[in-house]
């Protein structure tokens, strides 16, 4: 991380990320340009924007893992972080299980109760032993979900999570992740490319056009692809990214 970036851990009752006057930038050319971002605990905020728009910079300043950049800004986020990324990112020699727990603080017999837990929570509590090799594509993104939550994150990080997935499995993603955030109550904080995933998961949604947020809108959860208001919304998140959809 840059020297005269200030880091601190998030005090603000009413908000887990406080992110203000964030400027990023790579070899001369600016990625993120004053970005200013609040985001409440246990709110779940979607991030869209354009390939190399700084969607990723921003998600990897929030997870403090951005120690090549240069910039200024101050970037308050909690303690606890998870990330999740597209690749589930399991270690390939350690079962599911040793995969869950890995790192977790505690006795071994505590780490591998919460890691059953965990792993019971997103259905896959037969898979313990197995190996990540086993895996589909689903499941491993469940093992990394069931890593990240176990422990108790005050801002969970998702990096286009569910990306390399096909339509059906990311369907039953979704609800699986609705569900889980819905228990465990982290902010929430999902890059993606996919404006029907933000409107549906998200309370908040923000688009970020070269390095600056050129929209931020509120989201009425609960609302389906066939209600007027998100097919509204859709068509304006489209716009906004500078896509014609004939059919929204």
């Amino acid at each position: 991380m840059a020297p005269d970036t200030l880091l601190t851990t998030a005090q603000p009752p009413d908000a887990a990320v406080r992110i203000t006057g964030l400027t990023r930038g790579f070899d001369g050319r600016e990625v993120l340009s004053d970005v200013r971002l609040d985001i409440a605990a246990g709110e779940f905020v979607a991030l869209l924007g354009h390939s190399g728009s700084g969607k990723s910079t921003l998600l990897r300043a929030a997870a403090r893992l951005d120690h090549d950049a240069r910039g200024t800004g101050t970037v308050e986020v909690p303690e606890r972080r998870a990330v999740v990324f597209q690749d589930a990112r399991l270690l390939p020699w350690a079962r599911v299980l040793d995969n869950v727990v890995l790192g977790l603080d505690g006795s071994r017999a505590e780490r591998r109760r919460l890691g059953r837990e965990a792993l019971a929570e997103v259905g896959l509590a037969a898979k313990e032993r197995s190996w990540p090799a086993t895996l589909s594509g689903g499941e491993a993104q469940r093992a990394a979900l069931a890593r990240a939550l176990v422990r108790e994150p005050g801002l969970l990080l998702l990096d286009e999570p569910f990306g390399a997935l096909d339509a059906l499995t990311r369907i039953r993603m979704h609800a699986l992740l609705r569900r889980l955030c819905e228990r465990h109550r982290p902010a929430v904080l999902l890059v993606t490319h996919d404006v029907d995933e933000a409107l549906l998961l998200a309370d908040r949604v923000l688009v970020l056009t070269e390095g600056r947020f050129s929209l931020d809108t509120p989201v009425e959860r609960g609302t389906g692809r066939d209600d007027p208001e998100f097919r509204q919304l859709r068509a304006r998140l489209l716009t906004e990214l500078g896509v014609t959809d004939a059919g929204s």
